[in-house]
């Protein structure tokens, strides 16, 4: 699963049925993310990362996905839907790599404003000043 296709097709079986696009790489810069011409490196940078964090125990197993999934939503690869991706994604990495439960995400739809989401920004707002341990608590609430 820590491939770039792999990234790209778990967007793509996502969002195929509501964007055309699904899958395929932003082609412009937001406001947040990364460069648009640095995303594959990126990508790329992250996945290496989190195979030599597998195979060091470099951290816990749910400290490794919820790490993936910050760094992942922070590249921003897709032009929507990059919260719900890296949050599958962490999923995916926890049941799959881990044979561990999927994480819970504060237990309530994150699309919808309300305490829940405003609890996952402001985990994701720390884990970007490098304090990861909001998220990781908010993932498994």
């Amino acid at each position: 699963m820590l491939t770039i296709d792999f990234i790209k097709e778990v967007h793509s079986k996502m969002f195929s049925d509501v964007w055309e696009w699904a899958g395929t790489f932003r082609r412009t810069n937001k406001n947040i993310g990364v460069d648009k011409y640095s995303i594959q490196q990126e990508l790329k940078v992250l996945l290496d990362d989190c195979i030599f964090w597998i195979e060091n125990d470099t951290y816990a197993e749910d400290e490794i996905a919820i790490r993936f999934k910050h760094r992942l939503v922070q590249i921003h690869p897709f032009p929507n839907g990059n919260g719900r991706h890296s949050r599958l994604c962490a999923d995916i990495l926890i049941s799959q790599v881990f044979n561990k439960p999927v994480f819970t995400w504060g237990g309530t739809n994150l699309n919808e404003q309300g305490e829940s989401r405003n609890k996952y920004l402001d985990a994701i707002y720390k884990a970007d000043k490098k304090n990861i341990d909001s998220l990781m608590s908010f993932a498994r609430t």
